[in-house]
């Protein structure tokens, strides 16, 4: 696949972000995308069109109509189902991508398990959630302090989840704690100000750049 504007600017702004995993994927990829809210399945579709694409979630968070009927197979169950729903899916995707979804799960680690079965050999997997630093962070509307946000209910263990990928024969390619992309991040430090005043986090995820707000790992089965 040929490299797009579109390609080059998610690699400067966030090259280990979801764009950039997406962009770094083989052609026809089969991604499932567990806990897909928020426009998930327009936001992969529209930087990947030529994928498979799987949404899997509890609800229907933040989801437009268009951006679910883009969805080639869209999933909805209730959080006792969860797991056995990702499981479903066992040795059969190319890629798993959960962004910010682990800390919202009753059993994180048993949703892990189960994204990293769901991955053919050479599969890959996107995860992004909270840092564990975040407990600490300034509370201010838009999450920045992990506890700022309700539907929040367990931290995620960086060196856990690390540990249960290696079992699983995923060892993490990018394995960065608190990721905080160069050029967000400067643009976080110039709006600082006004999020202090404000109490709010700045748009674009710069003030999560800033602080270094999201924990970000990429594996791939072997």
């Amino acid at each position: 696949m040929a490299i797009s504007f579109s390609a080059l600017t998610a690699r400067l702004l966030k090259p280990k972000g979801r764009n950039a995993f997406l962009y770094s994927l083989p052609p026809n990829p089969r991604i499932l995308d567990v806990g897909c809210g928020n426009n998930s399945p327009a936001l992969v579709k529209r930087t990947r069109p030529d994928c498979w694409y799987i949404g899997l979630d509890i609800d229907d968070y933040n989801q437009a109509g268009a951006s679910r009927s883009l969805a080639d197979e869209y999933v909805t169950v209730s959080s006792s189902r969860f797991v056995d729903a990702i499981a479903q899916y066992r040795n059969s995707v190319d890629a798993v991508i959960s962004s910010h979804n682990l800390e919202h799960c009753d059993e994180p680690l048993r949703v892990l398990n189960a994204m990293l079965e769901a991955l053919r050999p050479k599969g890959w997997i996107f995860l992004v959630f909270p840092s564990e630093q975040s407990c600490g962070f300034p509370r201010r509307q838009g999450t920045l302090n992990f506890y700022d946000d309700p539907t929040h209910q367990h931290v995620p263990q960086f060196a856990a989840v690390i540990e249960t990928m290696r079992a699983s024969n995923v060892p993490p390619k990018v394995a960065q704690q608190r990721y905080r992309p160069i050029v967000l991040a400067g643009m976080g430090l110039v709006f600082e100000p006004l999020s202090v005043v404000s109490k709010k986090v700045m748009p674009f995820g710069t003030t999560w750049a800033l602080y270094g707000f999201e924990s970000v790992i990429w594996g791939q089965k072997v």
